[in-house]
């Protein structure tokens, strides 16, 4: 064997403080050592495995930058079947792990078929200590980038297009909100954010990162109350190929998607409890395993959690875990609703008329005065979602440079309800969902039941119209 490569050690740029680690198998364990002593001052972390079988248990428990295997064992000595079935083997379970393989008894067709299998490269023994560095880093930096194309590919799926909102709140009710944002948003604290059903919970949440040192990376948000029990597991952890029916492929979990920056869940009370469990778990430990996969791995996640729930009466009454709020709300920060802000109702209101008049290219530059008045006096049950939407409506609507309060949709003095010939289909598809929920005494599962509509689909409507359930049922 050659001396090694006198060039200075590069380290791979995701692993710049943590080294890269290599699985190496041969039966020989004078090769092992070997492999060991010129590898490890080069910034490698090796570990050894003296047969298939150790290689494959190996690969059940932890995670490698990349494979150096043997193709000959005790098996037979020279014909490397039994190395091309291990290859065949590792790549069946994990088809992106880059492998080199090496065998003493070099063979034009043994290396066609090593690579035909998916290997990345050949070595032959006794190896170039220099080529053989130059092979493992390349074929390291490679798979980095690979796995850097698909997380991206992943967060432009998820992410939302447009960009941060602006955080309005000039109310005095607003401070308290203000102030505790200031203080803990540059921590790594878990926050839970708690407020009515369109009062801002995400907003709050997206600000928190955006002054976080986690900001470079990504915001994954999922609402967790809309998330089918079946596939819980499997958006937030993840899963490998061929773990149920319809895993076709892997599947990256939102909580790896996050890794190193932050997570939002929506919607956290709607978590059923057997799935309570195991989100503790990875909160506790920064451990997952994706479905069909025993592979422990290791995330770095800020966790910011919303719900328009009382949590700490629901872990009283038993249907959310007590130790699971604690991980949640080292911080809690409670947003008023919009009646209680109303300072805030019009530059919120200026702000949502700018977005839509943009964005339907409408020449609609201001608000009537009996317009503002109209939504100072409105009690606004949806909060500033119903606001929102109330100006994209008027915006539409409007026939001048100004909205009137006509073009707002809103009655502040109607005391009768109105008949179904006068209502929206919105209006109607409410009140059916008030009461279907009022029939259930709150349980989300029954009411959905009822109207013939899954759990998730319902809870995309009560948000929608900013309906709260009592509990989920």
């Amino acid at each position: 064997m050659k001396n090694p490569s006198s060039a200075a050690q590069i380290v791979p740029e995701a692993h710049a403080s943590a080294r890269p680690v290599l699985l190496a198998a041969d039966d020989q364990p004078h090769i092992l050592d070997a492999l060991e002593l010129m590898l490890e001052p080069e910034g490698f972390r090796v570990e050894k495995a003296r047969s298939p079988i150790m290689v494959l248990e190996a690969l059940k428990s932890g995670s490698y930058d990349a494979l150096l295997i043997d193709l000959n064992y005790t098996r037979d000595t020279t014909s490397g079947d039994e190395g091309l079935d291990l290859l065949s083997q590792i790549k069946s379970t994990d088809p992106q792990i880059p492998v080199i393989v090496m065998t003493a008894w070099a063979s034009v067709d043994v290396a066609v078929e090593a690579m035909r299998r998916g290997a990345q490269d050949f070595i032959q023994k006794p190896w170039d200590n220099a080529r053989l560095l130059s092979i493992l880093r390349t074929q390291i930096e490679l798979q980095l980038a690979v796995r850097r194309a698909q997380r991206l590919e992943a967060e432009n799926r998820i992410l939302r297009a447009e960009g941060l909102p602006a955080m309005i709140a000039t109310a005095p009710a607003m401070q308290p909100v203000l102030d505790t944002i200031a203080r803990i948003g540059p921590s790594d604290a878990n926050v839970l954010i708690t407020g009515e059903h369109g009062t801002g919970k995400e907003v709050v949440a997206q600000t928190l990162h955006a002054i976080s040192a986690r900001a470079p990376r990504s915001l994954v948000a999922v609402n967790t109350g809309a998330l089918p029990e079946g596939t819980f597991e499997s958006e937030l952890f993840g899963h490998v190929k061929g773990a149920f029916t319809d895993a076709r492929t892997e599947r990256i979990g939102r909580f790896e998607l996050a890794d190193g920056g932050t997570l939002f869940l929506d919607e956290i009370a709607n978590i059923p409890p057997r799935q309570q469990a195991k989100l503790l778990r990875v909160l506790e430990t920064g451990e997952l395993e994706r479905v069909g996969s025993s592979k422990t791995r290791h995330v770095d996640v800020r966790v910011l959690s919303a719900t328009n729930a009382d949590l700490h009466a629901e872990a009283e009454a038993g249907r959310f875990r007590a130790d699971l709020l604690f991980r949640l709300n080292t911080v809690e920060i409670h947003i008023p609703p919009l009646r209680e802000r109303r300072e805030d109702i019009p530059p919120l209101a200026a702000h949502f008329l700018t977005r839509y008049a943009q964005r339907y290219r409408k020449q609609v530059s201001g608000l009537d005065p009996s317009a503002v008045q109209t939504l100072l006096a409105y009690n606004w049950p949806g909060n500033v979602r119903e606001l929102d939407h109330t100006l994209e409506r008027a915006v539409l609507m409007a026939r001048g440079p100004h909205i009137e309060a006509a073009d707002l949709g809103l009655n502040t003095t109607r005391t009768s309800t109105p008949s179904l010939d006068e209502m929206s289909l919105e209006s109607v598809e409410s009140i059916l969902i008030r009461k279907a929920l009022s029939r259930s005494a709150g349980n989300v599962s029954q009411a959905a039941d009822a109207l013939g509509l899954s759990r998730g689909a319902l809870y995309r409507r009560m948000e929608k119209y900013g309906i709260q359930a009592t509990h989920s049922g």
